[in-house]
């Protein structure tokens, strides 16, 4: 492996040559960095902050960035539509569920529509895909921020979270971030050499709420119906309960509903 560092000196771990790690001790905000790096670095640079103080999720909404928690990014170049594109948020998805699985046993892990991972309910993790698209059409690049709660939680929301710590994991965040790497590059490289179908069905038998009737956020409206699958592009399909069926690109399972 390859690294670079920032400003500040921070332990190293140990990651595949693949990447090349820009470590700091603080940062607003890993998916920044990384937007700056684009231009003049190849695929693999991973941006890596102790704590971020402007960190984000999907939608704006703001992301607990204290120190112990995992915060990193990756730049990735796959040349291909920002449609296809699109699919590396599952990518990541499993690549957080395959981390998980190594550091905790028995654990239940669940992936939530479009790009959160539950344990027990409770998310445990968050991925925030950005990308820039070239004039020709294919992407440039895809970023790929990801926070994964590894000593705490945050308490103050409506929606239930857990840690690593929680759910009974010692690890430290050198190794979640080492296993995490690990797990998405091997899937990403799954889904460069076979496409979206291995990690379509690996996602589906992973998810959260899949044929269950779901409160589905869409832009500025809210639909229910019941979670029928993803479609060959990522895009949720919802037989709702106005008789019509759904093809949803872009919103979020807020939760589940009792069944009619």
């Amino acid at each position: 492996m390859s690294s670079t560092a920032g400003t500040e000196q921070v332990s190293v771990p140990h990651l595949d040559p693949f990447y090349r790690l820009f470590a700091h001790d603080s940062l607003a905000s890993t998916n920044d960095e990384a937007r700056r790096l684009a231009a003049g670095e190849d695929a693999g640079a991973l941006v890596w902050a102790r704590e971020q103080t402007a960190g984000r999720g999907r939608r704006g909404r703001h992301w607990d960035s204290g120190r112990g928690n995992l915060f990193c990014t990756v730049l990735l170049k796959p040349g291909c539509p920002p449609a296809q594109a699109n699919q590396l948020s599952f990518v990541a998805a499993l690549g957080v569920a395959g981390a998980l699985g190594e550091l905790l046993n028995d654990a239940e892990i669940d992936l939530k529509w479009p790009n959160d991972v539950l344990i027990g309910g409770a998310k445990i993790a968050g991925i925030l895909l950005e990308s820039r698209i070239s004039p020709a059409g294919p992407v440039d690049w895809v970023i790929i921020g990801t926070g994964i709660n590894v000593e705490h939680y945050p308490v103050d929301q409506d929606r239930p979270a857990t840690s690593l710590k929680a759910e009974g994991s010692k690890a430290g965040v050198e190794t979640v971030l080492e296993s995490y790497s690990n797990h998405l590059l091997s899937w990403q490289r799954r889904w460069r050499d076979e496409g979206f179908a291995p990690v379509r069905e690996a996602w589906l038998a992973g998810c959260s709420g899949l044929g269950r009737r779901v409160e589905l956020a869409v832009s500025d409206e809210t639909l229910a119906g019941v979670f029928e699958t993803v479609d060959a592009g990522g895009a949720l399909i919802l037989a709702g309960d106005d008789g019509r069926c759904h093809t949803v690109g872009s919103g979020e399972v807020v939760r589940t509903l009792p069944q009619t």
